[in-house]
């Protein structure tokens, strides 16, 4: 298959390429070399990028849903407005990615296997994760503010140091989450269970919405 002048193709070195606008719908790019490519607005929908090396590749509105991203490096892609719908994301890195306005609706970044996805100083402001399997997830030094985190499963996450101003969290699980020094002000809390979760040094506000029943003072928060 090419494109663009491009052999598209499982192991496909592609480094730095300008595949801006193309469609690779479908693609077989399977640990594919795709470091610094330039993706902006391409059709990647359903391709397999399982193991692929995006590392700094621009994906500026491309579309990723349903893309099998297994494993892949995206460290430090830059994905703005990305829809990243139903995309199988277990054990990518995204670590320092910027994700912002990104979709990832529904998406599957489960710890379980391969070593846990890494978000880790990711920016993911007003990113739709709605629905997102976020169990165990890396988020430390993430910033989620103004995120849409609406019954996303963030038990075990490691959100230490995040940023969650004005994110809404309305029925996500943080069964055993850590928030210790997270930034809460502002953020919407209705319906999660915080059951074993390690809130001390956390920051909030009188505009912080907590669960019913819940004592952030008990909790070790602080209160700006």
């Amino acid at each position: 298959m090419e494109v663009n002048g491009y052999t598209i193709e499982p192991g496909a070195n592609l480094k730095g390429a300008d595949l801006v606008m193309a469609d690779l719908t479908g693609a077989n790019l399977y640990r594919a070399n795709l470091v610094m490519a330039d993706l902006t607005g391409a059709m990647l929908a359903r391709a397999n990028l399982e193991g692929a090396n995006l590392s700094g590749a621009i994906l500026t509105g491309a579309n990723l849903t349903g893309t099998d991203l297994t494993v892949a490096d995206l460290t430090r892609a830059y994905l703005l407005g990305a829809d990243l719908k139903e995309a199988e994301l277990t054990g990518a890195n995204f670590f320092r990615a910027y994700l912002g306005k990104a979709d990832l609706t529904r998406t599957n970044l489960d710890t379980t296997y391969f070593g846990g996805a890494n978000l880790a100083g990711a920016n993911l402001t007003e990113a739709n994760l709605t629905g997102t399997d976020l169990l165990g997830a890396n988020l430390a030094g993430a910033n989620l503010t103004g995120a849409n985190l609406t019954e996303a499963n963030l038990q075990g996450a490691n959100l230490q140091r995040a940023d969650l101003t004005g994110a809404d969290l309305t029925r996500a699980s943080l069964l055993g989450a850590l928030l210790s020094g997270a930034a809460l002000s502002g953020a919407n809390f209705t319906g999660p269970d915080l059951t074993g979760a390690l809130l001390a040094g956390a920051k909030a506000n009188e505009d912080t919405i907590w669960p019913e029943g819940f004592d952030p003072v008990a909790a070790a928060v602080i209160f700006e």
